[in-house]
């Protein structure tokens, strides 16, 4: 039997990819995780409550978009957030923003653009969902350099015209993933016009919003208000798996135009898995309460601190804006990644693993990507371990 060929250029997928290349090898040490970005921080103390006191809804369908009252929960933060307007029937809570990320594209990409194949950009490195989703409705996937050079973020204004007349999404990260800089104001305006110049819309990936150093990032949503683009040109996805430390909830959300909500909901109504209504009671205290987020943020900027300590002086070092990674250069990202987990035990992922060779070049294949999602002890250890096999 004949099996499609549209996935078949595709690498596997990083973590399997990081397990052949150590699990054959004993660690130099106890082992100390820094690999995915899995927050290991406390989650709310009302998750486990709120759950017990819901655990009937388990025997009910839950409704497809997300119950009114979490919706409004949503709708509010926003409005708190981000001083932005987004009314319910312009969101739906998503199974993970994974799914939102994918399935946005399944649902808004034309299958044409100006009568040719249809673009999706994305910068490189990045989250490998954004190349799936474009190759699954057989868009070209443009991978865009974010490096040193582009302060981490993607110049997509420099592509040739025809290539940006041929757009139809563009994917960004804020805080980025894995690099931690944060878009700002200017460079979300600046994607915004040049997305209204070329008729494209941007899937803005604002999953890491809350974790961050100085200040809180800016959103997609913020600055389209601002200037009076278009709803219909933005869609924005948020989720509580790094906001309230509940990876294993698999709860977020996406806001877009009520055209573009529309079509995204009726792709959910056929194909998608809406969220069990213990687990949106769960995210609807969530996202009304901030004292657990402060109380995290102020754990990752203790560690965001140690990590300035351990690699001050250390050429390259950027200090991430926001997120919860160091993206730390090294020679070759696979030979430091073995070389510290041989002789340290701790494990760490190659940059290239989240980024692929475009234009004859890898932008990740320098870098190594660090997890600071321990307790702030063993990431300290980590780090140190670190500091001193690769770079002492």
């Amino acid at each position: 039997m004949a099996f499609p060929e549209r996935f078949s250029n595709l690498p596997d997928y990083a973590f399997p990819r990081l397990r052949k290349l150590l699990d054959a090898h004993p660690p130099g040490g106890a082992p100390i995780a820094m690999t995915i970005g899995e927050p290991r921080h406390a989650m709310p103390d009302f998750v486990g409550p709120i759950l017990a006191a819901n655990l009937s809804g388990f025997g009910v369908y839950p409704p497809n978009d997300g119950t009114p009252e979490l919706l409004a929960a949503i709708s509010g933060w926003i409005s708190r957030r981000y001083g932005a307007a987004v009314a319910e029937d312009r969101l739906m809570v998503l199974n993970g923003t994974r799914e939102g990320l994918f399935n946005a594209c399944i649902a808004l990409c034309p299958e044409t653009k100006n009568g040719q194949r249809p673009v999706v950009l994305m910068p490189n490195p990045f989250y490998q969902v954004y190349a799936v989703a474009a190759l699954t409705v057989g868009a070209e996937p443009v991978y865009v350099p974010a490096t040193a050079a582009t302060g981490f973020l993607p110049d997509y204004g420099s592509l040739p015209r025809d290539v940006l007349d041929r757009v139809a999404l563009a994917y960004i990260c804020s805080p980025a993933n894995p690099q931690g800089a944060v878009a700002s104001k200017e460079y979300l305006a600046d994607l915004l016009a040049l997305a209204e110049a070329h008729d494209f819309r941007v899937l803005a990936d604002e999953c890491y919003s809350e974790i961050w150093r100085e200040a809180p990032p800016p959103g997609l949503l913020q600055v389209a208000a601002a200037q009076g683009t278009d709803p219909e040109r933005v869609v924005v996805f948020h989720s509580l798996s790094k906001r309230s430390n509940l990876p294993g909830l698999r709860s977020g959300f996406v806001a877009a135009g009520p055209e573009c909500m529309a079509r995204i909901r009726q792709l959910r109504s056929f194909a998608g898995a809406p969220l069990p209504l213990p687990l949106q009671r769960v995210a609807e205290a969530c996202w009304s309460d901030e004292a657990h987020v402060e109380a995290s943020r102020a754990l990752y900027q203790q560690k965001f601190r140690d990590a300035d300590r351990i690699f001050a002086g250390l050429q390259g070092y950027q200090a991430p804006g926001g997120g919860f990674f160091l993206w730390l250069p090294v020679e070759d990202g696979e030979r430091a990644a073995l070389k510290l987990w041989r002789e340290t035990g701790v494990r760490v992922l190659p940059g290239g693993y989240l980024s692929r060779d475009a234009g004859g070049q890898n932008p990740g294949k320098g870098y190594i990507r660090v997890a600071l999602v321990a307790s702030q002890e063993e990431t300290q250890r980590g780090l140190t371990l670190l500091r001193d096999c690769i770079y002492g």
